[in-house]
């Protein structure tokens, strides 16, 4: 049988890179098609060269002449190499490609994992973004085209295979973790005073600037609620969260009779890819196996809605359904960038969502259109609320 073919959306993220040594550990079974990046062309020049993929996206034509002329000067075999909205969703409704990994960050990532699935892709999902969004809309895609959805977050992942041949209606509830951040012991004044380096001390995960800040204010958590319900298709009170800092459990699932499956593995997101590139097969990994003898203790908690309040608004979204997930996305993103940027401070950040949250006119979602209308109104909303905030004095340092 020959190697499936592989597309990734977000090749030189830290997905991606992971996607690609997954894919090297398995030359026989997988074998890279296309692959879709931003503005790190360096990186996206060295997978090229070594995965030589047919196809190759760039965020714009810059970028890619500026591809083409690395790739001249090392005479790597040119791929067609296309750029924008359009050249993502090339790459991700490749003919060749089997397997696409959806692992670009935020809205971004929206239409082309929806071609895909619509496409009858498998879509290995790293993008939470695209199911808070308009997971009615990917579902509906995939039970329409019998396009499999497989998750690759840790934590859908490992509920992915704590519900693995379980019935459905024996299931009460499903629990994600969560490491708590890097203010777990922090106050309300610490975190207001925080700064963008103290945000970005993840205690567990390497990751990007914009997941690792959703971490440090529990938004990632909020986020992955939403995915979980479209992803398993339980209510919000049928999802719950528990802080686990050790981040040895990555989830749990609760049987009617009171019984606790969960999912343990080490810290390395290889595992959670490989799982979904290769289900339902499972193949030796290149991971050490978790040594639970090392493992002194695990602590588990209820994360403090008060210290974090996206958990609330995320909740919130899901209850209201329609648009408003789609506009606390936005919302989320505008102020995460201008925390970032240090225009405002992190406790400000739920309180931009908070605001745009109360304002927006939910609608359901019909279209896509529907959704991208949502998603530019928040992030206006968000924009004028940032603006206001910057212009008051703060602590943002």
């Amino acid at each position: 049988m020959s190697p499936k073919g592989v597309a990734i959306l977000g090749s030189t993220g830290s997905i991606g890179c992971n996607t690609l040594r997954v894919i090297e550990s398995l030359p026989e079974k997988m074998r890279v098609v296309a692959l879709a990046a931003g503005s790190n062309i360096q990186r996206l020049a060295d997978q090229i060269a070594i995965h030589l993929p047919e196809v190759v996206s760039v965020e714009n034509e810059e970028a890619a002449h500026e591809l083409r002329g690395l790739l001249f000067e090392r005479d790597v075999d040119l791929p067609r190499v296309v750029f924008g909205e359009a050249g993502l969703v090339e790459v991700a409704t490749h003919g060749q490609a089997d397997c696409i990994v959806s692992a670009t960050v935020g809205a971004v990532g929206f239409l082309p994992t929806l071609r895909a699935l619509e496409a009858g892709k498998r879509v290995a999902l790293a993008n939470k973004e695209t199911l808070v969004m308009a997971g009615e809309l990917m579902t509906r895609a995939a039970a329409k085209s019998g396009a499999e959805l497989l998750p690759v977050d840790s934590e859908h992942n490992a509920l992915h295979q704590c519900l693995r041949g379980e019935r459905r209606e024996e299931v009460k509830r499903i629990v994600l973790t969560a490491s708590g951040g890097p203010f777990r012991k922090k106050n309300r004044e610490e975190m207001r005073n925080a700064s963008v380096a103290d945000a970005m001390q993840h205690p567990t995960w390497s990751m990007g600037a914009k997941i690792t800040i959703d971490s440090a204010t529990l938004m990632n958590k909020g986020l992955e609620v939403i995915e979980a319900h479209w992803l398993f298709g339980f209510g919000p009170s049928q999802i719950g969260i528990l802080v686990h800092p050790e981040s040895v459990v990555h989830s749990m699932i609760e049987m009617v009779d009171g019984s606790v499956i969960a999912q343990l593995g080490v810290t390395d997101m290889r595992h959670a890819i490989q799982y979904a590139l290769t289900y339902p097969e499972r193949h030796t990994s290149e991971l050490p196996p978790l040594d639970l003898t090392s493992v002194s203790s695990l602590h588990f908690e209820s994360p403090d809605v008060d210290r974090f309040p996206c958990i609330a608004l995320a909740y919130r979204a899901l209850e209201a359904g329609g648009t408003m997930p789609a506009a606390m996305n936005a919302a989320n993103e505008e102020a995460v960038a201008a925390f970032l940027d240090q225009r405002i401070c992190l406790t400000e950040i739920p309180a931009v969502i908070e605001t745009v949250m109360n304002s927006h006119n939910t609608k359901l979602v019909r279209d896509i259109e529907t959704v991208l209308e949502a998603d530019r109104c928040a992030r206006q909303a968000a924009t004028v609320e940032i603006e206001k905030l910057t212009k008051q004095p703060s602590n943002v340092v």
